[in-house]
This record gives C-alpha cells, structure tokens and sequence, in this order.
C-alpha cells in the first residue's frame, strides 16, 4: 500500500470515528471502572420529580421577556459521575467515589453519564433559588457518586454538544 493510501485510508478513518463520537454519545470511558450500585434495568435512586411545566415559575420570571429556552421533560438512567473528573481523567464508577464525592462537596459540577456514553450536566432548575443558595444539588450527588440512578427533569437544548438536565424539586 502507497504512503498516499495509508493517509487517505488514515484520515477518513479519524474522520468516522470523530463522526461517531460527536453524534450524541459514544463509549463510556474506562469501561474497566465498573459500578457497584444500581443497574441500567434497576437504578439505586430517583432524582428529580416529574411537573406539569418544563419550567418552574421563578425560571419563567428571570428568562429573557419571561420566555426561558425551549425545554422538555426527561427521564434519564445513568451514573452520577464529577463532571470535572470525568472529562479531565475518564474516572467514574465505585473506586472513584470517594474522589468524586469530595469533588462534589467542594463546588465541582455533577453529571449523569448515560450508557451510551452521552454526559449530562446536572442542575438544580429553580432559577432565584439555585442563584441565592436556596437549592443544593452536592448533597445528592454525592449521596449518589458512583451510581446508576434514574433523573426527571427538564432538558434544554443541547448548545454546541453540550446537554444539560435542570432537576426539580432539590429545594433546601
């Protein structure tokens, strides 16, 4: 094979592949890194409550001309990881979740990693009170680092690859 094909046959490669991950998911990192607790078919936990609105009332009020995004219900199984761990170093599952829960605790954003590899930053949705303190997403995310659990809340639209889940009801 010609140095011309090996680049050809290279770069169309690298470009399936790049193809394949950006289109909403690809595989789970470290796959080797297992979970202890919950299952796809069974999770640990629910997080969230379902609504008659995407949105909460305080959300609505703060959204430009009181028109928040466009947002729809979800309801979503997957391992609550430490984002920032995640996407730094690929670590989630049960020997990661001492780390992810100090992470957790100390300010660093929670994700929920579907087993299509899809990673979802996890928000409180009620938008006066996630702004003033009012909510706190930590203290069930590290209750729950290193599981497979199941999350209702409102999904936003994705912004350049990026998913995000408001969750309700995690009210202080």
């Amino acid at each position: 094979m010609s140095n011309l094909s090996r680049v050809v046959l290279s770069g169309a490669s690298i470009a399936f592949a790049s193809a394949l991950l950006m289109a909403g998911g690809g595989a789970i990192l470290h796959p080797e890194m297992t979970v202890a607790t919950g299952t796809y078919d069974a999770p640990a936990a629910t997080l969230g409550q379902s609504s008659a609105d995407p949105w909460s009332a305080t959300t609505i009020a703060a959204g430009v001309d009181k028109k928040p995004e466009a947002g729809h219900e979800v309801t979503l199984v997957g391992e609550v990881v430490d984002f920032s761990c995640y996407l730094q170093l690929g670590k989630h599952g049960e020997k990661h979740r001492p780390c992810g829960q100090k992470c957790a605790q100390a300010g660093q954003p929670i994700g929920l990693l579907t087993k299509d590899g899809t990673l979802y930053m996890l928000m409180p949705e009620e938008h006066d009170p996630r702004r003033d303190g009012g909510v706190d997403i930590r203290t069930a995310g590290s209750e729950h680092m290193g599981h497979i659990i199941k999350v209702i809340g409102t999904e936003a639209k994705s912004v350049d690859g990026y998913h995000g889940v408001y969750v309700a009801g995690l009210t202080k």
